[in-house]
């Protein structure tokens, strides 16, 4: 089955692979393997059992993207070691091969933008900058969320594709070029 790899550093690339086996799974990992499902993505995320016990280190990557989609796991917990990313198991219960669209959406280059949702506003926001990697993209929307109160909801959307936006105002009803700096 199809599957992808994300190493911890940052600065590795992701790798495809098949995994066949249990022992497939545990050499990507590293040991003993623990799922995390991401739904909304149409994957299921495995990481290393014991990875915080053992002191593997922070993989920013899986664990942003599961903040990012699981929004109960937000600062709850995170995802340490080597992760391996295959589709979610079907009706048997078996792993299937992760979707093209999302190993695309992943491994592929691309210039993303961070948007955001004020609070009792309809309308999204432009975040100011432009990311080259997903990923990158997805540690900032968290930061925004996180950082920015007004903020209800973020989102990662490719840059060019036509979604409009329009400028956040100010209490006094002028138009503000950006939200406050996070």
């Amino acid at each position: 089955m199809r599957a992808l790899r994300i190493p911890t550093d940052a600065a590795d690339p992701l790798t495809e692979l098949e995994v066949h086996t249990l022992e497939d799974y545990q050499a990507a990992v590293g040991g003993w393997i623990e799922p995390v499902d991401i739904p909304d993505l149409g994957v299921t995320v495995y990481v290393h059992e014991e990875g915080l016990v053992l002191g593997l280190p922070f993989n920013s990557r899986a664990t942003f993207l599961w903040w990012y989609y699981v929004p109960e796991a937000r600062q709850k917990a995170m995802l340490v070691g080597s992760a391996l990313v295959v589709g979610l198991p079907d009706r048997n219960g078996d792993n299937t091969d992760i979707p093209r669209d999302t190993a695309a959406l992943l491994g592929q280059p691309g210039k993303w933008r961070v948007e955001a949702r004020p609070k009792a506003e309809p309308a999204w926001i432009q975040i100011p900058g432009t990311y080259n990697d997903y990923f990158e993209a997805l540690v900032w929307a968290m930061v925004t969320l996180e950082r920015w109160t007004a903020a209800e909801d973020v989102r990662v959307v490719p840059v060019g594709t036509g979604i409009t936006t329009v400028p956040i105002r100010a209490s006094d009803g002028a138009d503000l070029e950006h939200p406050p700096a996070v």
